[in-house]
């Protein structure tokens, strides 16, 4: 093979000229060169074992091949790792290194490109008018409309009893519609239809308590506001002004027990809380016409007609106000008597007249009055009273 078939040729060096000290020895038998500079040896003795291993045949050392150096472009390659550096293996100019493998990898075919057919261009879009946005209306039912009145309504209209106790009536099966028991809630009956409740419903409804209480100032008699204590706290058994006839004060009582009717924190004298639907729709129902007697005391002066005003003529949050009683008992004081009871009603009537309410005091709600009930005290509504 010649040097240029010979793919090894510019890779393998070549061969060191031999040194002629080395040759000479080379071309010399080896027993030759030990003999000359050995000592005779006697008969029957044996050579030392130096002398042994000179006797052996010398070697001349081979000559390492020269390898001559192309320089080749490195390609960085980055970091394996933290403590050492990944180098570049040398490769051949113009051919391209494989990634992840072995450099006798065959090299992968590349796929054969395909035809991507172009989509054809989309014309513009027209603006599309805007569709009106569709108005709510009311809500049409198909088919006719209910028959009847709720009769939970109407137990509430004829002051049997609230519509949630009717409800709880109905659930347990303690109403009589035209003598027919009726146990489904929502049922609607003829508004003149005869309707009776069972002596449970009637036992259930006699446990229900109504009390008297003397609010003072500073307590507010419905929902809590923040740094203010309601007025139901103070119906305990200490506070209570026994009667003759009352039944024993227990827990139970304060459940679902409500005020009926508003008294300002600044105001003071008859609340009424109660748990039975009946009196508390009585007392705050849209067509109550019980009657509320209030004295006041006032500062300031009156405008000119400003009595008159009080009486008929006064409008609140844009609604005329129901006609009143008022009279004037002295220089400071007025005598109120309403039928309805919107929030701080006579204090915002007074402002309208010209004057400043500075002290407030309920002392009737119906027929009943607050008598000799000290501030802060209260009692049971007696069987033989009512509102």
């Amino acid at each position: 093979m010649s040097g240029s078939d010979d793919p090894w040729a510019k890779w393998r060096k070549p061969e060191a000229a031999e040194p002629p000290a080395a040759a000479e020895a080379e071309r010399k038998p080896a027993s030759t060169v030990n003999r000359e500079n050995r000592p005779k040896l006697k008969s029957g003795e044996a050579a030392p074992a130096r002398e042994r291993r000179a006797e052996a045949p010398v070697r001349a050392p081979r000559a390492k091949p020269v390898v001559v150096e192309t320089p080749v472009e490195e390609t960085p390659v980055d970091p394996t790792g933290t403590l050492s550096v990944r180098r570049s293996a040398p490769r051949e100019p113009g051919k391209k290194p494989l990634r992840g493998g072995s450099s006798l990898r065959k090299p992968m075919a590349k796929p054969a490109p395909v035809a991507v057919a172009e989509k054809p261009a989309r014309a513009p879009r027209s603006a599309a008018p805007e569709r009106p946005k569709p108005v709510a209306g009311p809500v049409v039912r198909e088919g006719p409309p209910p028959e009847g009145v709720r009769l939970s309504k109407v137990m509430s209209e004829r002051g049997m009893c609230s519509r949630r106790e009717a409800d709880l009536w109905i659930e347990r099966g303690w109403v009589f519609v035209d003598g027919e028991r009726v146990s489904e809630l929502g049922t609607r009956i003829d508004p003149n239809a005869e309707v009776s409740i069972s002596k449970e419903a009637k036992h259930d409804q006699a446990k229900q308590v109504t009390v008297l209480l003397n609010k003072p100032v500073g307590y507010v008699s419905g929902q809590p506001e923040p740094g203010f204590t309601p007025a139901i706290t103070l119906i305990t058994a200490d506070n209570q002004l026994k009667q003759s006839g009352d039944p024993e004060f227990k827990p139970w009582m304060l459940r679902s027990l409500a005020p009926s009717g508003r008294l300002d924190i600044d105001s003071t004298g008859l609340l009424v809380l109660t748990q039975d639907g009946r009196v508390a729709k009585k007392l705050i129902g849209d067509d109550s016409q019980v009657e509320k007697e209030y004295l006041v005391r006032v500062a300031g002066e009156m405008i000119k007609g400003g009595l008159d005003l009080l009486n008929h003529g006064l409008e609140l949050d844009g609604q005329p106000l129901k006609p009143a009683r008022v009279k004037q008992l002295n220089e400071d004081q007025l005598h109120f008597i309403l039928k309805e009871g919107k929030k701080r009603q006579i204090r915002r009537m007074c402002e309208l007249v010209g004057l400043r309410v500075i002290g407030l005091k309920r002392v009737r709600i119906g027929r009943v009055k607050l008598g000799d009930l000290e501030v802060g005290q209260w009692r049971f509504l007696r069987a033989d009273e009512a509102f």
